[in-house]
């Protein structure tokens, strides 16, 4: 075990990077999973790699092995194939399938996206601020399925991040929820915070009075009908904000969960999901929008999955 006290010059710097130049026999994404793992604490805390050090931050090494990585992959677990939708310069746009994991953290021992990726472009696995989500601009759950952007190259980083954090990014998604909305389009603007439960998300509706939650991140959800049957609508939906599950515990908390999804469902839903044959969640990312590096504005569409489009002719 090894401790470190952070003095004034060191400071203001991430820790990873601090961390990096001290465990100088070990990569920079070697160094991030020892932090992810609790294998390097800050005030006798786990933190992040990102975390900006400060004077007088007590830094402790207790070891410089990651368990997780140990772990050889399931060979039986073999990553879905991956629709390649457009292969330019400075960019990728793949149709990410049900099933697959965008990329890694320290207890994933299955195959991910960036995985796959980096075997066919390996030159993407420098791009990025992150060694081990090179390239990723966002993510979709491992549920979910749809249009993702990756960068091919710095620049293509850089302005894609920009449009990401002005919310200038055209994102839509389709989803199938349980029951009729009385309306046929609605704003949801719920804030959501990290669950004290599992893994979950909460998001926090007004109360009776119309009070909004003061606790959580702010996220806003515009939804349309696109056809109502008897017990399910489906919706065309968009994302101002991209906070981690975002649509679905939106969905959840107004009252109508996306159909198939087993950790916002209820006991009943659960129970219809498995009687349609629901083994993913009835949620997509059909479009996607943006501007490239030479101001060109790139817009692109995919059709339903043929295993939704299955599931919309069995229901009422």
């Amino acid at each position: 075990m090894k401790k470190i006290k952070i003095t004034i010059a060191q400071a203001n710097q991430r820790l990873d990077r601090f961390m990096a130049e001290t465990l100088k026999d070990f990569s920079r994404s070697h160094v991030q999973k020892l932090v992810k793992c609790g294998e390097v604490l800050v005030n006798g805390k786990i933190s992040t790699p990102h975390y900006s050090l400060k004077e007088n931050d007590a830094i402790t090494i207790k070891s410089t092995k990651v368990e997780a990585e140990k772990k050889e992959k399931t060979p039986a677990l073999v990553a879905p194939e991956i629709e390649i939708i457009s292969d330019a310069d400075e960019y990728l746009v793949v149709n990410k399938p049900a099933g697959l994991v965008v990329h890694g953290a320290a207890h994933i021992t299955e195959p991910t996206l960036i995985e796959e990726i980096l075997k066919k472009y390996p030159q993407i696995s420098k791009i990025g601020e992150d060694p081990d989500r090179p390239g990723i601009m966002h993510r979709l759950d491992k549920d979910v399925s749809g249009l993702m952007v990756i960068a091919k190259t710095q620049d293509a980083f850089d302005n894609l991040k920009k449009q990401f954090q002005a919310r200038t990014m055209d994102k839509e998604y389709i989803g199938l929820v349980r029951g009729q909305l009385k309306k046929d389009s609605d704003i949801i603007n719920f804030p959501i915070e990290r669950s004290t439960s599992g893994h979950k998300m909460a998001a926090k509706p007004a109360t009776t009075k119309g009070e909004r939650s003061e606790a959580g991140k702010t996220a806003v959800t515009e939804f349309s009908v696109i056809k109502k049957f008897i017990n399910y609508t489906l919706l065309r939906i968009k994302i101002k904000t991209g906070r981690t599950h975002q649509i679905r515990a939106h969905m959840a908390a107004y009252g109508h969960p996306i159909v198939g999804d087993s950790l916002y469902g209820t006991p009943t839903t659960k129970t219809q999901d498995r009687k349609l044959g629901m083994k993913r969640n009835f949620l997509f990312a059909y479009k996607l929008g943006f501007t490239d590096t030479k101001g060109a504005k790139q817009i692109f569409e995919i059709s339903t999955p043929e295993e939704l489009e299955k599931i919309l002719k069995k229901i009422k």
